[in-house]
């Protein structure tokens, strides 16, 4: 996929209006939206024809506690945004970092990093779990000016999208905005520009499958 060809994405948007995208993804959208405005475009115009389509459907009776429950959502929405900010203090160190990422990115950040923190790849690199449990996996990286992902291969596709700063692998450099795909037969070594920290986040079907004496640890590790 083209990182700088957005109608390639347009069946992601799609199906984002449609509400039809796991959580993990919905963040990705969301978020390229608040990075690029002609994803934002993009993103307002598929809503705009879904919501189009929903008007010609039948409309439908409300179920009789329909209201009760909309406040519920919205009481859950505000207790999660005093979590966050509860959330923001016990971050410490790097909150400038997380402070700094375009919402809602960024409360899904600073709460990930008070459950869990941050895990140490390797020299330079740093992820963060946004996923939880979730079948689809979302992990926010951190890499450090010069430092590289170990070269890997994956079990499931895999969206890249660039927050911060870039990266270039084997097929292209890519900025903040821009979407890296990878499928299960793809391999590559995304390395951070020398210009500053890369922050990118990960959307994946499928852990890493690293080659070379990482992948024999991991193989060693999955028995």
């Amino acid at each position: 996929m083209s990182p700088n060809d957005p109608n390639s994405m347009s069946e992601l948007y799609s199906a984002y209006a449609a509400g039809r995208l796991s959580p993990a993804f919905a963040l990705m959208v969301e978020t390229q939206a608040a990075i690029r405005a002609d994803i934002a475009e993009d993103v307002a115009t598929s809503e705009a024809i879904a919501g189009s389509m929903l008007e010609r459907e039948d409309k439908v009776l409300l179920a009789p506690n329909a209201f009760e429950r909309a406040l519920k959502a919205v009481e859950a929405i505000e207790a999660d945004e005093a979590a966050a900010v509860s959330a923001a203090k016990k971050a410490g160190e790097g909150i400038n970092e997380l402070l700094a990422l375009p919402e809602p990115l960024r409360a899904r950040a600073i709460e990930a990093c008070s459950d869990g923190g941050w895990n140490k790849m390797t020299r330079g690199v740093s992820r963060l779990d946004l996923s939880g449990n979730a079948f689809v996996q979302a992990h926010l990286y951190r890499i450090q000016p010069g430092a590289g992902v170990p070269q890997h291969s994956h079990r499931g596709d895999e969206y890249t999208l660039v927050v911060q700063g870039g990266f270039t692998d084997h097929a292209g450099t890519y900025g903040p905005g821009d979407i890296c795909t990878q499928s299960p037969t793809d391999t590559h070594q995304p390395v951070a520009d020398d210009d500053g920290v890369c922050m990118a986040l990960v959307i994946s079907e499928g852990g890493l499958k690293f080659t070379g004496l990482l992948g024999m640890i991991q193989k060693v590790l999955r028995k």
